[in-house]
């Protein structure tokens, strides 16, 4: 079992310590889903909801909630953002949203806290913008799908 490097010998929190870590290239992509009715899915692909264009409202919302990643989760480490993507996959046989979100970094700490904040925002900026048509949306699966560099090497879901 690994370490829990947020915390010191006496139990207080911390910000870990990279300094004596290499600067290596890091990648990481993480997705999550919006679950929605059949109504609001057609309102946002035929781009009918009032406050604009749905998605790529949530696009930008999702890169921003990326570069912002260090101000919302007390331990993450403000970095370089090198790269950025974050699109959408509509599947309209269930009804659904998936959003995925990529992001690269050359630092000495990952990125998985910025993926994954990029989906989530994402996905919240849906619901945000569509909720006058649909309160009933489920944001689900949010997870890390793969990361790459550093010491702890590769990672890939398996499913």
């Amino acid at each position: 079992m690994t370490d829990l490097t947020h915390f010191d010998e006496n139990g207080n929190a911390r910000m870990v310590d990279v300094t004596e870590k290499s600067v290596t290239d890091r990648i990481a992509i993480a997705s999550g889903i919006i679950k929605m009715s059949e109504v609001a899915l057609s309102k946002i692909v035929n781009k009918e909801i009032q406050k604009g264009d749905v998605l790529t409202v949530a696009q930008v919302g999702g890169i921003m909630a990326v570069k912002k990643t260090s101000d919302l989760i007390p331990m993450a480490h403000p970095i370089s953002i090198t790269g950025t993507d974050l699109n959408f996959e509509i599947d309209e046989e269930n009804l659904q949203i998936k959003a995925i979100c990529k992001v690269k970094v050359s630092e000495k700490t990952g990125v998985e806290m910025e993926a994954l904040t990029g989906v989530s925002m994402a996905l919240l900026t849906i619901y945000d913008m569509v909720k006058a048509v649909d309160r009933a949306m489920e944001i689900t699966d949010i997870k890390l799908e793969y990361k790459a560099g550093g010491k702890s090497g590769e990672f890939k879901r398996n499913c």
